[in-house]
């Protein structure tokens, strides 16, 4: 199918723009959103869009945790006649390439959610390593992604109530990814159900005013990452931004309380780069968090990423943090907002973690699914 993008510049297959050159169903592009206000109250959007071009199926979503409620909208589409335009419902996003800003558009709909927000990069992009697995000879993910750390602003509605966005007052990040992703499996609508042992895992997106720190480490063995990448970005007094990469890194997390799930407290992270000295960032738990099955990472009830829903397909739901049902099924897998200190400035962030049972450390939270 031919699209108005291929009268564009940069066709890597002799396919047209909306044909991936590998035909694999699994093959997926993503964005990702999070917007929180930097005084750290009880509010926090997530919102996200996939594309699936082998599957013929974009969707979306787009959540507000207010204190302990969870508001999720979720829309699917069939790719047809337009399946380069980057809209699922009353959803859209709109990208200026020459500002990088993104704006996110959603109309009003029976949720009561809606929002018109835009992103405001503060620091360059920068790309992760490459994620890739094989099994038994058979690739399982090969992954690219692009993170980026902003402001926000414009407003957000949900609940009744009303937030007003500016770059000073909310805080946030992006990320962009393309590829083979493998398909997380985690609805018990839908079985079976992946299980996972013996690992922990943490994806961190952590932003001080003057520098920011990309990091996702894998580990089977504490102390011995198979997969870490992590990129610290510094801002200096002319305003010019320097890169390092991290070479290592060291753990130490205290657990809360929580009788229903993997939350963090606090934690300590000391970070070794490939030049300079280390750094030692501290973080501290906020109550706030968005549990992403709401945006159907691992799938909820029956539906997940890439599935057809017909020609358009919407739902929402509003989820009771503190009911033990609803966290059972939400699992680990969130977004949750941390206070962060390091080298004299304070900053905000998000941590996505989880520990499985096997991992020689954390057995206090060895009960509960790492994803």
């Amino acid at each position: 199918m031919l699209t108005t993008q291929d009268d564009l510049l940069g066709h890597q297959t002799p396919q047209p723009f909306a044909v991936p050159g590998n035909g694999h169903e699994n093959f997926t592009e993503r964005y990702w959103y999070t917007a929180h206000p930097l005084d750290g109250s009880a509010v926090l959007l997530d919102c996200g869009l996939g594309y699936y071009p082998n599957r013929g199926v974009m969707d979306a979503f787009a959540g507000v945790t207010i204190g302990r409620k969870q508001f999720n909208f979720r829309a699917s589409r069939r790719l047809g006649s337009t399946p380069l335009q980057t809209h699922v419902g009353p959803l859209q996003l709109e990208i200026d390439i020459r500002s990088g800003r993104h704006r996110l558009v959603l109309a009003p709909n029976s949720s009561g959610i809606s929002m018109d927000v835009t992103f405001e990069p503060v620091f360059p992009a920068g790309q992760e390593k490459q994620s890739y697995r094989e099994r038994k000879g058979v690739v399982e993910e090969d992954l690219a992604r692009v993170t980026q750390f902003g402001r926000w602003r414009g407003w957000i509605a949900a609940d009744g109530k009303r937030w007003e966005l500016t770059p000073q007052t909310w805080w946030g990040q992006r990320d962009r990814s393309w590829g083979l992703r493998s398909p997380m499996k985690t609805d018990h609508d839908a079985p079976p159900v992946q299980t996972h042992a013996g690992f922990f895992w943490t994806w961190s997106m952590l932003q001080f005013e003057r520098s920011a720190i990309c990091l996702f480490v894998k580990e089977r063995e504490p102390g011995n990452p198979w997969y870490l990448s992590c990129t610290e970005f510094r801002r200096d007094a002319s305003g010019a931004v320097t890169l390092r990469e991290g070479t290592r890194v060291t753990h130490d997390i205290r657990w809360a309380a929580d009788p229903l799930g993997q939350t963090i407290d606090s934690a300590e992270l000391t970070i070794e780069f490939e030049q300079g000295p280390a750094r030692v960032v501290r973080m501290e738990g906020l109550p706030i968090r968005f549990y992403l099955k709401g945006g159907l990472y691992g799938g909820f009830g029956g539906w997940n990423h890439g599935d057809d829903r017909g020609e358009y397909h919407e739902a929402h739901d509003v989820w009771d943090l503190d009911d033990a049902a609803t966290r059972q099924k939400a699992r680990t897998l969130s977004d949750h907002v941390l206070r962060l200190s390091s080298e004299g400035e304070t900053g905000i962030g998000i941590s996505e973690y989880g520990v499985a049972t096997g991992y020689s450390r954390y057995a206090e939270v060895h009960g509960f699914p790492a994803l």
